[in-house]
């Protein structure tokens, strides 16, 4: 008992929010993520773009009004020889002339094309909303994974302090014993290798949980990346009651890698029927309003000015362009078939994902009771000999046997535990229940 109350005092200190280190919950952690994390503002820039072009005008449905202008002159010297034998020169002649144009295009019909590029457009922005989503859900993913290995990995750290505990103090029984003449120089050195190899692994261990600190940082995106990182909580909190036939009904749903593919396959539709629409006559209008000034310095005439409208309707059918459309039909269907093909396959692999990841949640629940047992008779085990240890009535070898069993039910239960919360963390994010970890 008096063990695992010391074993506990470290693990709060170890989890204390103390100078130098930040403090985060789960939800803090996401927040920070969504908010500062680059490749989502990234997925967020490139969603806007989808959003900016969803537009009529830019579908082509509506018309376009052009402007220009334009000025010019000529300086010319004419030299004029008459039969007469005179001689008529004019120098510098400056003539100059000014123009402007308004003009007013308009495809009036071009087979549909312009109505179904602006519902494909509809359907690219809901592809770009979707794809932030998907970024969303991978980072969240991400973040609660490595939020609960840092769990894992403190826990380890400390149940190696309580090893590196109880080694020195076996040490320290080791030394007085020797120095009463009760146990063996080599009993001695045995108990110094022993505690130098429990402080080697201490210091390794030391090393996985700062990276995985950085990880979380870099996850985040926060400014600095060496901040340390305490979390406010301690256990790895398991969801029990997940259902398959649940989990499979949201995925069909929710998945957003599926509603991806569901999109596609409908742009692909449309990009069929903008091809075909290249058979269907063309419609155009166009009408404009022009002025030119003419001014001369030489002539009868100084000045002229002539404006006016002008207005035309054209319509124009492809009779033949090197049997292209034909080409270019087939190759849609085609695409419309590949999309098909892969949307059946994002199924596929969803459902695969998902009973494979749920047999192991489910095979890791059964072994979480057996390990939880193990830990159990470890710990007591290892009470009942530390006390037949100081008692002489168990050797160094022995003990340390003991210890090291304590210490691999320990390790295997928090392994299963992770395991199990990944295997969690995967089947939420596979039915698009990922966004329930922020509360």
């Amino acid at each position: 008992m008096k063990h695992r109350i010391t074993s506990a005092i470290l693990f709060i200190f170890a989890t204390m929010h103390v100078s130098g280190q930040v403090l985060y919950d789960l939800n803090s952690c996401i927040e920070t993520g969504l908010e500062n994390n680059y490749s989502i503002t990234v997925a967020r820039n490139r969603e806007v773009i989808t959003e900016n072009n969803y537009t009529r005008g830019n579908a082509g449905l509506l018309p376009t009004i052009d402007f220009s202008s334009r000025f010019n002159g000529t300086v010319n010297t004419t030299e004029q020889r008459l039969t007469s034998g005179d001689v008529n020169i004019s120098r510098g002649i400056h003539n100059a002339s000014a123009s402007g144009n308004v003009t007013l295009g308009w495809s009036v019909f071009r087979g549909f094309s312009a109505q179904t590029t602006y519902k494909k457009l509809g359907e690219l922005r809901d592809i770009g909303v979707l794809s932030t989503q998907l970024s969303i859900e991978n980072l969240v993913a991400r973040i609660v994974a490595e939020y609960y290995y840092l769990i894992q990995q403190k826990r380890l750290y400390n149940n190696l302090r309580f090893a590196l505990d109880l080694s020195r103090e076996r040490l320290r029984i080791d030394e007085a014993s020797y120095l009463l003449g009760r146990a063996s120089k080599l009993q001695l050195l045995q108990s110094k290798v022993y505690f130098n190899a429990d402080s080697s692994r201490l210091a390794r261990q030391s090393e996985v949980l700062r990276a995985s600190e950085i990880r979380l940082n870099e996850l985040m995106s926060v400014d600095d990346l060496s901040q340390r990182v305490a979390v406010a909580d301690t256990m790895l909190i398991i969801d029990p009651d997940l259902v398959l036939d649940k989990l499979l009904a949201d995925a069909l749903n929710q998945n957003t890698s599926l509603q991806i593919a569901s999109r596609n396959q409908t742009v692909s539709q449309y990009d069929y029927k903008i091809i075909s629409s290249r058979s269907y006559p063309y419609v155009t209008l166009s009408s404009g309003y022009s002025g030119t000034l003419n001014m001369y310095e030489s002539g009868s005439t100084s000045s002229q000015l002539t404006n006016g409208a002008n207005y035309g309707l054209t319509v124009g059918i492809n009779m033949f362009d090197g049997y292209n459309k034909q080409r270019d039909r087939k190759n849609a269907l085609l695409e419309v078939e590949n999309r098909e093909l892969q949307y059946l396959q994002v199924e596929q692999e969803l459902r695969s994902d998902l009973l494979t990841i749920y047999s192991a949640y489910a095979n890791n629940l059964r072994l979480l009771m057996l390990e939880e047992q193990n830990l159990e008779t470890a710990k007591e085990n290892l009470d009942i000999a530390f006390e037949r240890y100081m008692l002489g009535n168990l050797s160094g070898l022995d003990l340390r046997e003991v210890q090291k069993s304590l210490l691999d039910a320990e390790e295997r239960l928090l392994s299963v535990q992770y395991q199990t919360k990944t295997a969690e963390i995967s089947l939420l994010q596979i039915s698009g229940r990922i966004m329930e970890y922020l509360r």
